[in-house]
């Protein structure tokens, strides 16, 4: 193989990677706990906090309602670390792609 095939090649590589870069930083990810929910966009940037409306907070559980929203964006993230596992798996292990 010659080294323009081998370019070519790496040049459609990188080109699918970001589609499906940008398909996932697009995509939304709702994470949850038990009070709260958050939405993020594939760039893990928070686009929606909701709160559960029928729970009785006080000012007591205010620590309560940080760590809920903590899990929440925590687990929000974690299914957008996924994503982007299964989705980039496929063009192999390249260390510090993203």
């Amino acid at each position: 193989m010659n080294i323009q095939a081998m370019m070519k090649q790496a040049q459609a590589l990188q080109k699918d990677m970001m589609k499906v870069k940008d398909e996932v930083d697009k995509s939304e990810f709702i994470g949850e706990s038990s009070l709260v929910k958050v939405t993020v966009k594939g760039t893990k940037e928070v686009v929606k906090v909701e709160i559960d409306s029928s729970a009785d907070l006080g000012a007591d559980d205010m620590e309560l309602l940080q760590d809920m929203i903590m899990i929440a964006v925590n687990d929000a993230n974690k299914k957008v670390d996924q994503v982007m596992e299964q989705k980039m798996g496929k063009f192999g292990n390249i260390p510090g792609l993203f």
